[in-house]
């Protein structure tokens, strides 16, 4: 998994409450067995039935062609809990997912494909999807996972809370395995020391098998 430390890029406003992953991964429209995730991505509400674009959607706007960041409203990610919707936002260049609120199991699901989901409300989420709005994709916006902040392009910033686990799973690029393998000395550690104290759990077989 790539590590993340800065995001910089385009914010695309969508300023919308219960956008939910099936409408982000709508599968019964995937192609083949390895699908179009970028072209996947919101396609019942980015295309019409014939297949042409709906031109008032806003991923349709040039100016957000390869956003870097999203901003939404409430409850982000609802809905099933297919990791296929972190993929077709992946698809078009998003490393960031700033919403008043996120879905447990879409959260989960970004932090294992290094994605970085911030939890912002009130006056200064507020202020954020203002900016974001203004700006209309016509400047960058930065966040630093480090120093836990986004900087809009007025100089603005605004502050973020994230755990400590999650952000050292993002800033090495670990997924939960990467995490388990950190501590493989341990690990190798206890085997060596159960292999001395529990011989008898060393020849123990499944009765399934």
């Amino acid at each position: 998994m790539q590590p993340l430390v800065h995001v910089a890029g385009v914010a695309v406003p969508m300023i919308e409450d219960d956008v939910n992953t099936d409408q982000m991964a709508p599968l019964q429209l995937a192609r083949g067995l390895k699908p179009d995730y970028a072209d996947l991505l919101f396609k019942r509400q980015r295309r019409h039935a014939n297949g042409t674009l709906v031109p008032g959607h806003v991923l349709n706007q040039p100016q957000f062609a390869a956003p870097s960041i999203l901003v939404a409203g409430e409850n982000f990610g609802c809905g099933s809990s297919r990791e296929s919707a972190v993929w077709c936002l992946a698809a078009i260049g998003l490393r960031c997912i700033v919403a008043r609120s996120i879905a447990d199991i879409f959260r989960e699901n970004c932090l294992q494909n290094g994605m970085l989901p911030i939890e912002l409300d009130g006056p200064e989420m507020d202020a954020l999807q203002q900016s974001v709005v203004a700006t209309d994709g016509s400047a960058s916006f930065h966040v630093d996972l480090e120093a836990q902040s986004i900087r809009a392009p007025d100089g603005r910033e605004y502050a973020f809370v994230i755990s400590a686990s999650d952000k050292l799973r993002l800033l090495e690029g670990l997924d939960e395995i990467g995490l388990t393998m950190k501590h493989e000395a341990e690990i190798r550690a206890w085997e060596a020391k159960a292999a001395v104290d529990m011989p008898w759990l060393q020849h123990a077989r499944d009765r399934r098998a």
